[in-house]
């Protein structure tokens, strides 16, 4: 254990304490939840960040778009420069920037071009976004924990990986861990989606099986698509980058997968540069990597997704050098039950 996390462990209990007790007066309804005039589909996970909740919300949209429904998506949008409402695509064309909106509701909206907004206050923001737009149906990006707007499906999505876990520190609570709620949480979800991302299914440890009972459990990996260029758009295929000497560019919370992929792929991973998640990257930034990439000898910078919304605006300092991102899907392990599952969901009263 590092000194810092060794000086947080107080805290840790005291988070967890509060957590709990919050609950509990949602529990015994002295908190209240409001429902909505739409169908709401929340989408949230245990921990901080790296599950795959924006993957899973844009498979969602995608899924309830095709059954006919007019389809919004709602977040609180983290890490934005703005407060309040601010409806971020009509579904039609961009209303705000990444730094107001937020990269992951930003990605969100282009991919699926369905009416987006950010509000920190999801009644507020659902309610808005529902007179704006006219939608009936809302998925709620990361609203696990905000239990204070009714919900008709609550979606838990965990990485495989750090449920089979046996490392305590890491499924200790924030600040020390990386754990908003603990495993007994998972009762309040209607199901639960382990995501092995680019690993082969795992059986789940008999001390975790406790924690599922009673729950539709689906799981769900991660699929290469392509690979595109950031600033020009222009599409290749995945062998197209087998043997390329990359600098590995990333901002997302757990990178491993990323980095995973890209070596399944036949990309060179060893020069890297990885920022923090939620990465808001400037001038400064942008000359760093500028250098790196010339003193390497690298032949392109390759990123996610989700930097690659924030790196377009600097198309003119990238002018010279070959950027991409990794476009990945979402897919679900047994597609036409989670479908039926969704469907009916969505068709109860």
């Amino acid at each position: 254990m590092n000194l810092l996390r060794f000086i947080l462990l107080p805290f840790a209990p005291v988070y967890g304490l509060v957590i709990r007790i919050r609950n509990m007066f949602f529990d015994k309804n002295v908190f209240k939840s409001v429902k909505v005039k739409a169908k709401v589909i929340s989408v949230g996970n245990l921990t901080v960040g790296g599950s795959g909740k924006t993957p899973m919300v844009i498979y969602l949209i995608e899924l309830i778009k095709s059954a006919g429904r007019k389809v919004g998506v709602l977040s609180r949008g983290y890490g934005r420069s703005s407060i309040g409402y601010i409806l971020v695509s009509d579904g039609n064309q961009m209303l705000s920037t990444v730094e107001q909106s937020g990269d992951e509701i930003y990605h969100t909206a282009i991919e699926t071009k369905v009416p987006a907004a950010v509000c920190e206050r999801r009644v507020q923001g659902a309610k808005r976004l529902i007179k704006d737009t006219g939608i009936n149906t809302i998925v709620l990006d990361d609203a696990f924990q905000h239990r204070w707007i009714c919900r008709d499906l609550d979606l838990l999505i965990i990485d495989q990986d750090f449920f089979n876990s046996n490392d305590t520190l890491i499924h200790s609570y924030i600040p020390v861990g990386i754990m908003r709620e603990g495993f007994g949480s998972i009762k309040r979800a209607d199901a639960v989606i382990l995501n092995r991302k680019f690993s082969d299914k795992l059986k789940i440890p008999e001390n975790r099986k406790q924690y599922l009972t009673g729950k539709q459990i689906f799981t769900c990996f991660y699929k290469a698509v392509e690979f595109v260029d950031v600033i020009r758009n222009i599409h290749y295929t995945i062998e197209e980058f087998n043997g390329q000497k990359g600098l590995i560019l990333s901002g997302i919370a757990n990178p491993e997968s990323f980095l995973k992929v890209l070596k399944q792929t036949g990309v060179e991973v060893n020069n890297q540069m990885i920022f923090r998640d939620h990465k808001e990257y400037t001038l400064k930034e942008v000359q760093q990597i500028r250098r790196r990439f010339y003193t390497t000898n690298s032949h392109s910078v390759i990123t996610t997704e989700k930097d690659a919304v924030k790196l377009t605006k600097f198309s003119r300092e990238f002018d010279d050098i070959d950027i991409f991102y990794l476009k990945i899907k979402l897919c679900m392990d047994d597609e036409e039950l989670f479908q039926k599952y969704l469907i009916k969901k969505l068709n109860d009263k």
